[in-house]
């Protein structure tokens, strides 16, 4: 059975060392070649950056407005207690003013009743 093969020892040793060399083959680094689409995979990262960073600045812009229109309605709420407590406040001096002017009225009338009374 062996004669039919013809492989001689020195055969069988070639035979090995190519063996060898092509398990050895596997192991090294093969050359990198560039990607084609790495330009490309580049600009597409870079677009997208773009896009969610511009998401952000409109969130960014929205949470302002929405923060300057709440501070907004809250000067125009104060302003309007304010507005009305001065109002209040002019209303109980021009009442005080008239209950004196009511009083001063009194005063003077009495005082002409009294002379009145005593030329007579």
């Amino acid at each position: 059975m062996r004669d039919l093969k013809q492989t001689g020892f020195n055969d069988r040793i070639t035979a090995q060392q190519d063996a060898k060399k092509a398990l050895l083959a596997k192991f090294k680094p093969k050359a990198a070649a560039p990607d084609p689409e790495f330009e490309r995979l580049a600009e597409k990262r870079a677009a997208e950056k773009e896009a969610i960073r511009q998401q952000h600045e409109l969130a960014k812009a929205e949470a302002r407005r929405e923060k300057a229109d709440s501070e907004a309605a809250r000067m125009a709420v104060q302003r309007e207690l304010e507005e009305a407590a001065e109002a209040e406040k002019r209303a109980a001096r021009k009442e005080r003013k008239q209950l004196t002017k009511e009083e001063q009225k009194a005063a003077r009338d009495a005082r002409y009743a009294a002379r009145k009374s005593r030329q007579r």
